[in-house]
């Protein structure tokens, strides 16, 4: 194994918690807001890495994906924030503005981080550049996979919010959720489909900013 990208595996793992934890942050903060202060009870609405970690999606996966295929495809999830939507002034479309916070909270970041990068290049600091570009297209990565409808990803819950599936049918359905999602990200093709939307508009949020990274 190349030492020198194991060494970049890791550092984009460290930028992995740090994403995963605004991710679950903002499904938290947003269902407070909105009225449901179950995550906030359970201390979930909270920027402590350590309250979102899940076993396999933010370590288990994520470090397998680093060691087996450096280099390769990488992404992650943490431990869903728990929502009453019995709390909601208007159940459905409160559900699904809480599930959708994750996603744009990924995509605010990556925003950030690519201002950032232009800050690194005003600096003239190609390291800052390189880890600030890196952990915007993960952060991009993160917003698109969470978006697939399958369990427990937040696509899974749109769909479930706007079919009006019972939160106990769909948990039902979920249990079977995981090992779908490591099988579907086997496959070439889903790898391809999200890593070009996710250099589309990555390389469209760096034109933004004047910057042409190398795709």
């Amino acid at each position: 194994m190349d030492p020198r990208l194991l060494v970049s595996g890791l550092i984009l793992y460290l930028g992995l918690l740090a994403l995963l934890t605004f991710h679950e942050f903002g499904h938290a903060w947003m269902a407070w807001k909105l009225g449901d202060d179950t995550a906030y009870s359970q201390g979930r609405v909270s920027l402590n890495p350590l309250v979102h970690l899940d076993p396999i999606g933010t370590i288990a996966l994520p470090l397998l994906l680093i060691f087996l295929a450096p280099g390769g495809f990488f992404a992650g999830w943490a431990r869903p924030v728990p929502v009453n939507s019995d709390n909601f002034r208007s159940p459905r479309g409160d559900d699904i503005m809480v599930t959708l916070a994750g996603p744009w909270m990924n995509l605010l970041l990556a925003i950030v981080l690519m201002g950032l990068a232009r800050l690194g290049y005003a600096l003239h600091s190609p390291g800052m550049v390189e880890v600030c570009l890196n952990t915007s297209r993960l952060s991009l990565l993160l917003c698109f996979f969470n978006l697939l409808p399958i369990p427990p990803l937040d696509g899974s819950q749109v769909a479930r919010a706007l079919i009006g599936m019972s939160y106990e049918t769909y948990h039902q359905t979920a249990r079977y959720g995981m090992f779908l999602l490591i099988l579907v990200l086997q496959v070439p093709a889903m790898q391809r489909t999200l890593d070009t939307w996710t250099t589309t508009s990555w390389l469209a949020i760096a034109g933004w900013f004047g910057i042409t990274p190398a795709a």
